[in-house]
């Protein structure tokens, strides 16, 4: 798990090259015990739900009383593979996001204005950013303060239940409703949620570099 988390440290961007150039190179002597590889990518795998166990009991951020939340699509396979894909065949769903149809999951994240994380989960891609329980499962380390959203996350049933939690929900208005009056302090960390956004972008792109090498 060390060598794993490491590793978005290092500013290596191949973990291949990560791997096989620091933790069996250069930092040798701190890993003596470091198997080769291809065994390594084996068993990684099993590194995953310590390594979720971890960022939840370390690795959150601290809870100013300002969210910012969002989600991502994770697409499994392109659109016209759907029928033949079966790694993730009972979890991936068909859903829709601004940029069109994907077939596979989401990530749904919470961040302080820092930047740092209070709360991910995942999800089907056909689930909806205001399911009621998904953000309720991403507000479980933060119980208190204001979180900012975009339009997706309009929701009458969830600004009650988040209300009835200590937490006031603060999302962009769609074209057809009609317009709340809200205090400029608000109005100025609304504006500010594309934060999550670039959250999001980073933490996607070391991702995609982490597993590059499945």
């Amino acid at each position: 798990m060390t060598i794993v988390i490491f590793y978005h440290f290092s500013g290596y961007k191949c973990f291949k090259y990560y791997y096989q150039r620091c933790i069996l190179g250069t930092l040798k002597a701190y890993f003596p015990g470091a198997v080769s590889y291809s065994r390594f990518t084996y068993l990684k795998k099993q590194v995953n739900p310590a390594l979720f166990c971890f960022i939840y009991c370390c690795g959150l951020g601290k809870v100013t009383g300002v969210g910012y939340i969002d989600s991502t699509k994770l697409s499994v396979c392109d659109n016209h593979r759907i029928h033949s894909h079966k790694v993730f065949k009972h979890l991936a769903k068909r859903g829709k996001t601004s940029t069109g149809w994907f077939y596979g999951l989401k990530l749904h994240l919470l961040v302080n204005p820092y930047g740092e994380l209070l709360g991910f989960t995942f999800s089907s891609g056909n689930v909806t950013d205001n399911t009621p329980q998904v953000v309720q499962q991403l507000c479980t380390y933060m119980n208190w303060g204001k979180i900012f959203a975009d339009a997706g996350y309009v929701s009458q049933k969830l600004f009650e239940l988040l209300y009835e939690q200590g937490i006031s929900l603060f999302a962009k208005i769609r074209r057809n409703m009609k317009n709340k009056l809200m205090s400029v302090q608000d109005k100025y960390y609304l504006e500010k949620r594309s934060l999550v956004e670039m959250v999001i972008d980073h933490a996607f792109n070391n991702m995609l570099a982490a597993y590059s090498f499945f």
